[in-house]
């Protein structure tokens, strides 16, 4: 992927660029909103990693003069602003996604293939059924099949299922889960995620040998063909 990562921290742009390419990316770098916004009207990129507080232009304006030339590139924000309110006014503003700083750089890189796989074409949230080895889920009837064997979920099981199955093949973050799956937009410090992995695990591998759900440790979890 070719990114554009806009972050007036010299060190977190240096450890945001490093890690990215060390992850066989190519990253630009600009270390303030305007030199950012040209890179961003000029160049083409899969993904945009934007801090919302940077000098000359903001990253919020940044973000709003995209959406309103057009441009639809998927934008994270980076920022140590972590209310709730800040978060709602990032994403009302065209940002795809907020990460509070200090991050870790597992998370920004697991969201960033995230974004990015939404945004290839073919890949829509209004697709009716999806598709992990066995595993099928309608997502009109609200039913899941393994191997035809029909499976009952409650209803956060299904939505954490339909989740991990969008991203099937990538790390899914506990972060993440909490957001998408639960409207979370901070961490209840609960063990709310671990039930119902669990419980979900029990579910969909009673009778069969091969487990669907691996655990990715010190990152979150992925759900794999």
């Amino acid at each position: 992927m070719r990114i554009l990562s806009v972050e007036d921290d010299k060190e977190i742009l240096k450890y945001i660029c490093k890690g990215l390419e060390q992850a066989g990316h190519t990253v630009d770098a600009a270390d303030n909103g305007r030199d950012g916004l040209f890179l961003a009207t000029t160049e083409n990129y899969d993904v945009i990693v934007v801090d919302r507080m940077m000098p000359q232009l903001d990253g919020l304006t940044l973000i709003k003069t995209l959406r309103g030339a057009g441009n639809q590139t998927p934008v994270i924000i980076l920022s140590a602003l972590a209310d709730v309110d800040d978060k709602v006014a990032g994403l009302r503003s065209g940002g795809d996604d907020y990460l509070t700083k200090p991050f870790a750089f597992a998370e920004l890189q697991a969201r960033i293939e995230v974004l990015a796989k939404r945004a290839q074409p073919g890949n829509s949230d209004n697709e009716h059924s999806l598709k992990a080895g066995s595993l099928e889920v309608d997502l009109l009837a609200r039913t899941v099949k393994r191997d035809g064997k029909t499976i009952e979920l409650q209803a956060r099981e299904f939505k954490l299922l339909v989740y991990l199955m969008r991203h099937k093949g990538q790390v899914v973050t506990r972060t993440m889960l909490l957001e998408h799956v639960w409207d979370y937009h901070f961490d209840p410090q609960t063990n709310v995620i671990d039930v119902h992995i669990s419980r979900l695990r029990s579910k969909l591998d009673k009778g069969f040998d091969s487990p669907l759900i691996r655990t990715v440790r010190g990152a979150g979890y992925a759900i794999s063909d």
